[in-house]
């Protein structure tokens, strides 16, 4: 009996939190351009530069993202180190240290997509907090590696999946300043970045987008 009574409330409220979820508000709401500082495993820190397309409401409170970035660094001394010893060990097992790679570069465009829970934070400020996942197309290059083995390993396109915690500051009706944090967990590099960026929002969705209370 329990079992009856329970069964029919939780499919009804299952069915109320779905119903939330529409396309039909999904539009072009704003556009974002960002940039700042990013760290990732085994490569020296660098610079982000991105261009993110707020893409309206799947839900009141749950905004859709599409963005694209690209970044360019080199590998670490540590990891180079690393990576000769193994190729050492295994072209030249008695000679060792004979092997030097030099400086190896590493660049990534990322395309992603977000899902952002917005917590407007009083007048002209709002928190969001968000996950998603991206593509990553990456090149490596060297003057040691290009057109080796060791350049087609790097040479890839892999999935990740992100986190987003940010602010958006109202400085106009039109116009925000966003702070945002991001981590990125993906095949061989993990990345953190902290990026500022202005964004516009268009006519239709200033309201919508920002989460502002009435």
């Amino acid at each position: 009996m329990l079992c009856l009574a329970v069964g029919p409330s939780g499919r009804l409220a299952a069915q109320g939190v779905l119903s939330q979820f529409s396309y039909d508000n999904l539009r072009l709401s704003g556009i974002q351009v960002d940039a700042g500082l990013i760290g990732a495993s085994e490569l020296v820190g660098t610079t982000a530069a991105g261009l993110r397309v707020d893409y309206g409401r799947i839900a009141p409170r749950v905004r859709l993202l599409l963005g694209l970035s690209y970044f360019h660094s080199q590998f670490d001394q540590a990891s180079r180190d690393r990576f000769e010893r193994r190729l050492d060990s295994i072209v030249n097992p008695s000679t060792p240290d004979n092997i030097n790679l030099g400086r190896i570069a590493l660049s990534d465009l990322i395309a992603d997509i977000d899902f952002q829970l917005v917590f407007p934070q009083g007048r002209g400020i709002t928190a969001y907090l968000g996950t998603g996942v991206s593509i990553h197309a990456r090149n490596g290059s060297g003057a040691a590696v290009n057109g080796t083995f060791v350049e087609d390993a790097l040479d890839v396109i892999t999935a990740g999946l992100n986190g987003t915690l940010g602010f958006e500051f109202d400085l106009s009706r039109a116009w925000r300043f966003t702070v945002d944090g991001r981590g990125v967990l993906s095949s061989g590099l993990k990345t953190v970045s902290l990026r500022t960026g202005i964004m516009y929002r268009l006519r239709g969705g200033r309201e919508q987008g920002a989460g502002r209370r009435k």
